[in-house]
């Protein structure tokens, strides 16, 4: 068995990162509703032949990229749930079905700008 380098093990563990915030933020702008479709698509995503070609199953590598996989998944929950946190426009609601306080009068979506949940009803 042919030892990993650190450097190795870090650019592994950061692809994981990368991949995991991505698989989180496709997941959360979903237009439609969940099909199987979906979940074959993410594990192709997740461990397709070409990572298990970068990645050797049972290798450092794999074990590297599988916590970064993790890392990058819950970072960006993580800073989904500090920005909510902090604002005053959401509470803990949002996560559950997308309430939030009505833009004031002088406030403003630009035109173009994609939308992260439904609009509000009336």
């Amino acid at each position: 068995m042919v030892e990993s380098t650190t450097i190795q093990l870090v650019g592994a563990f950061f692809f994981g990162t990368i991949i995991g915030w991505y698989v989180y933020f496709i997941n959360r702008y979903r237009k439609a509703d969940v099909q199987i479709s979906d979940l074959m698509s993410l594990i192709a995503v997740i461990g397709a032949g070409t990572i298990l070609t970068l990645f050797p199953a049972s290798t450092d590598l794999f074990g590297a990229y599988g916590i970064g996989l993790a890392a990058g998944f819950f970072s960006y929950f993580s800073a989904l749930v500090y920005m909510v946190h902090k604002s005053q426009n959401f509470d803990v609601d949002w996560f559950l079905d997308g309430r939030r306080k009505k833009p004031k009068d002088d406030e403003v979506i630009p035109p173009g700008t994609a939308e992260t949940v439904r609009p509000m009803v009336d």
